[in-house]
């Protein structure tokens, strides 16, 4: 790619770039010198059971990796323990150091299934930062103002509200502005709601004599509703350890118009690229279904490989297209005498590994039951968790399915 090009591709789907025109200076003398840019994502092991949402970010560290650049992927064990305070109306608890180291590998394990290993330098922010001395922190307060810092929206809104701004919240971006400084970062990446922090990064680097880096924001994407961002509470979002024909599922429900905005921030698709598909859509050379389902089987092969995409994409035209049972099924023997509470049901039957998971996927209206072992069920939403189910009132066998592609057989054993 020409540097223009690069810029384009670097840039795209970002919701800020501050500056543009110093990350073009930027890649421009990586391309004269020969080294690299080093970019660096900060990662709080705060919530470690990532989604789509949390991977807009991550794809874009691989798009500079995928330039030839150093990717730092940062886990803030030390300012994990402090507490990231953007967006919180209230004081955000910290995370005990046995929280942090635990979350800390369920993060690594996870954002390999986007980032390439051997290309990825994986540090720990307790590395510097517990290093430092009373002196050091007293130096690193003293380049920044109370004034500036309560600009920040968080802070300024729960300071007139009279709500408490604890003393250790002030130190959170200038820590994670001295990630910066230790790391000689060259470009930072964060969500919209870091840009704040970011900024600081910027400042913080000029006072210790580096060069400020550049700041890109990454907007929040939106759930499978298209309305709110993603989000695990709000059962709008895919999990990227979900099973191939469940991710698969979950992605051909969205709309067409959300379609595109999928291209843009989870795939590594130029802009080009998807521009000539979304007029070929427009013009009717390609159906908006068959967009949509290489959208689909484009993501959950990265996460789970091609011939898994494939086979997902296959169940998902047999069973919900043509709206057949598939032909091979988990199938289970179940002894049971009397009602028993669905969630409890279900749970007990493997489907899901807790009764929580269980009653929040019911809730969602993700949960279907059908009565006839057929070619072409009629399938019955089962949206209520706390539903007695009576195996009295089914036949000896029914079909569970959960999402649009995950069925499970079961013979009930009826005691006396």
């Amino acid at each position: 790619m020409t540097i223009d090009e690069q810029l384009a591709y670097l840039t795209k789907g970002a919701e800020e770039t501050i500056r543009e025109e110093e990350l073009k200076a930027k890649l421009e003398r990586s391309a004269r010198t020969g080294k690299p840019l080093r970019i660096k994502v900060g990662f709080d092991p705060t919530a470690p059971d990532i989604h789509l949402g949390h991977t807009v970010v991550i794809r874009k560290m691989k798009h500079f990796q995928d330039l030839g650049h150093t990717v730092v992927f940062l886990i803030g064990d030390f300012t994990g323990m402090i507490g990231d305070p953007s967006g919180q109306n209230v004081t955000r608890p910290p995370l005990t150091p046995e929280q942090v180291a635990a979350n800390a590998e369920t993060y690594r394990k996870q954002v390999f299934k986007i980032l390439s290993p051997e290309k990825t330098v994986v540090d720990f922010n307790s590395r510097w930062l517990g290093a430092l001395t009373g002196r050091d922190w007293i130096k690193l307060c003293s380049k920044y103002t109370v004034a500036r810092m309560l600009e920040r929206d968080d802070f300024s809104k729960r300071f007139k509200e009279q709500r408490p701004v604890a003393i250790h919240e002030l130190l959170y971006p200038l820590a994670q502005a001295y990630d910066s400084v230790a790391l000689q970062i060259d470009v930072e990446l964060g969500g919209t709601d870091q840009k704040f922090n970011l900024l600081v990064g910027r400042t913080i680097q000029q006072e210790y004599g580096l060069e400020s880096q550049v700041i890109m924001t990454m907007p929040l994407l939106e759930g499978l509703d298209g309305v709110q961002k993603m989000s695990k509470s709000l059962g709008n979002y895919v999990g990227i350890n979900e099973p191939p024909g469940e991710m698969f599922g979950k992605l051909m429900s969205i709309s067409d118009d959300l379609m595109w905005r999928y291209y843009l921030l989870l795939t590594d698709m130029t802009a080009p690229e998807i521009g000539d598909l979304l007029s070929k859509v427009t013009s009717g050379a390609v159906h908006p279904m068959e967009a949509k389902k290489s959208l689909a089987r484009r993501i959950v092969e990265d996460f789970h490989g091609a011939e898994a995409a494939a086979e997902a994409q296959d169940i998902f035209e047999s069973t919900v297209q043509k709206k057949r049972l598939p032909e091979v099924m988990p199938s289970k023997c179940f002894p049971i005498a009397s009602p028993k509470k669905l969630f409890r049901l279900l749970t007990e039957l493997g489907l899901f590994p807790s009764n929580a998971e269980a009653q929040r996927k019911i809730r969602e209206g993700a949960v279907y039951v059908t009565t006839e072992d057929s070619r072409l069920p009629d399938w019955k939403r089962l949206s209520d968790p706390n539903f007695e189910f009576d195996p009295l009132q089914y036949p000896a066998t029914v079909i569970f399915r959960v999402g649009p592609l995950r069925h499970f057989r079961v013979t009930f054993e009826k005691g006396e």
